[in-house]
């Protein structure tokens, strides 16, 4: 039963991984330098705990961007 819960679990941890890679590509940042990813997810996730407006204005980008993929 653990070894069952295990690989779910793995499995689970694989696939957000991949998500998130994919909101790199998405973002056009695939062949950018990893400390560079890093420092923009840093100082992106500092704006944001720091100012709701730059919450909101964060978030309408990414909004915007998955309403684009879909057109």
């Amino acid at each position: 039963m653990a070894r069952a819960q295990t690989t779910a679990d793995r499995k689970k941890d694989t696939r957000e991984k991949i998500q998130l890679g994919g909101l790199i590509v998405k973002a056009g940042l695939r062949y950018e330098k990893r400390a560079l990813l890093l420092g923009m997810l840093i100082d992106g996730g500092e704006r944001a705990r720091a100012s709701d407006v730059e919450r909101e204005r964060l978030a309408a980008i990414g909004t915007k961007a998955f309403a684009d993929e879909r057109e």
